[in-house]
């Protein structure tokens, strides 16, 4: 009895046993963090600045007109193309006529009046001579003399008056004149009406009090993207940058462009608000055309498209552009060949105490780190917010807090300037984990979306 009591014994301490290593492994491997891992690669990187506008003509004349008078007659309707000098809008010029007429008028009567004014400066002018020899051969007293000069100078300063009168009524008459000839628009360029304000009737104001466009003829052949750049982005744009333009209302092209003027004044919207944005119109002109196909992107230029000796009729998209269509780009502002890139999501930020708090055993279980002997502050050098730019990396199923010095990044992934090595593997996903869960020396099971899609 006593040998099967010791025997029940042993087993029942084995069972025991067994139990409490199994709630050991559960709970270590409940404590453990699933993520997501890739390698550390090297790649081209560009980096772009995205920013939203409209399309619009490269050149465009906005026709205003210069003196106010009712609509008589258009020439042209919207969408038809006009030449240099043809006609476009003729204003009601009675008044204007009249004013003309007036002023020609107040001309001949000036020049009548200085006609007069000169026949009796030369009258004055022959009887001051004449009493002038007479008081040489002593006939005349001086205060006559001096009484016939009198008279010239007054006649002669009526005449130059008269003069400057005449002056004054062609100048009236030259200004009256240029208002009339303003009551009849012509073409300052060639190209197409792409806006029509007014109809036949409607009052034009003269641009003399404020603008009131009638007309706007634009080269269509020439288009651009005006754009609105952050005040914060503009800083790494310059003239020259190359762009991608999407249209909203053409989903299936990609236009190639370059930017071709930057603003130098801001402009602000919500001024005083919650919502006051600074930004910085930028001109991007099109340059090129790519067609999304299932093969790939196909060059569209003149009228065809055309991928290595492949040359095949295609419609120009140059044509379907409008003033006005909503347009986004993306100017690329740096590139950088063959370099070390990760996820962008990778990147994570932790304070040097939040490091610390986590570090306690994390030299001694790391191996192959030429840091293990430096103490935390000598790893992590925070920035002047109080935070350290870390990445995780994936050693022995442990991910550890990497510190890093970042480049430029693209929409997926950012440069690593120092601190990684390529094929390292990092912690790509999940972004709770990357954000708040990981610590330093924290557990880790790898689980990838590749090995998903294999398992399912």
């Amino acid at each position: 009895m006593s040998r099967k009591k010791i025997i029940i014994g042993i087993c029942f301490l084995v069972v025991v046993v067994a139990a409490v290593v199994m709630m050991n492994m559960n709970n270590k491997k409940s404590t453990a963090i699933t993520v997501e891992t890739a390698k550390v690669e090297r790649k081209n990187i560009i980096q772009t600045v995205n920013s939203n506008g409209r399309i619009q003509p490269v050149t465009q004349v906005k026709i205003s007109a210069d003196v106010s008078a009712k609509i008589m007659r258009l020439g042209l309707k919207e969408g038809e193309w006009v030449e240099n000098g043809d006609f476009l809008v003729e204003l009601d010029n009675e008044r204007y006529l009249a004013a003309v007429e007036s002023a020609e008028a107040s001309v001949n009567s000036a020049k009548a009046n200085a006609k007069l004014a000169r026949e009796n400066m030369l009258k004055a002018e022959k009887d001051y001579k004449r009493m002038r020899e007479l008081f040489a051969r002593k006939l005349e007293s001086q205060a006559n003399l001096d009484a016939f000069d009198a008279a010239y100078k007054v006649e002669k300063a009526r005449y130059e008056s008269a003069l400057e009168i005449v002056q004054q009524a062609r100048a009236g008459l030259k200004q009256n004149q240029d208002a009339l000839s303003k009551t009849t628009i012509y073409a300052p360029m060639s190209g197409t009406i792409s806006t029509l304000n007014k109809e036949l009737g409607e009052i034009a104001l003269g641009s003399q009090f404020q603008e009131d466009v009638i007309m706007i003829i634009s080269n269509l052949a020439g288009m651009e993207a005006l754009v609105d750049v952050d005040e914060n982005d503009i800083v790494s744009i310059a003239i020259g940058d190359s762009a991608k333009i999407e249209v909203d209302a053409i989903p299936e092209m990609i236009f190639r462009g370059e930017v071709t003027e930057i603003a130098s004044s801001a402009k602000v919207s919500g001024q005083g608000s919650t919502e006051q944005k600074t930004d910085f119109e930028v001109k991007v002109g099109i340059t090129g055309i790519y067609k999304k196909t299932d093969a790939g992107e196909i060059t569209v230029s003149n009228g065809h498209a055309s991928k290595g000796d492949l040359r095949i009729p295609a419609h120009d998209p140059l044509a379907d552009l409008r003033p006005g269509m909503s347009a986004s780009t993306d100017i690329m502002v740096e590139a950088h060949d063959n370099t070390l890139v990760i996820p962008l999501q990778s990147v994570a930020v932790r304070t040097v105490e939040q490091l610390k708090k986590h570090a306690a055993g994390a030299e001694s279980d790391s191996q192959d780190h030429e840091d293990s002997n430096m103490s935390t502050e000598e790893k992590y050098h925070p920035d002047k917010d109080g935070f350290v730019e870390i990445v995780f990396v994936i050693r022995d199923n442990k991910a550890w807090a990497v510190p890093v010095k970042t480049g430029i990044q693209s929409d997926t992934h950012i440069e690593i300037l120092e601190g990684l090595q390529e094929s390292d593997e990092v912690v790509t996903g999940n972004y709770r984990a990357i954000s708040k869960d990981l610590q330093n020396n924290t557990e880790v099971t790898i689980k990838n979306k590749a090995q998903d899609q294999k398992e399912s």
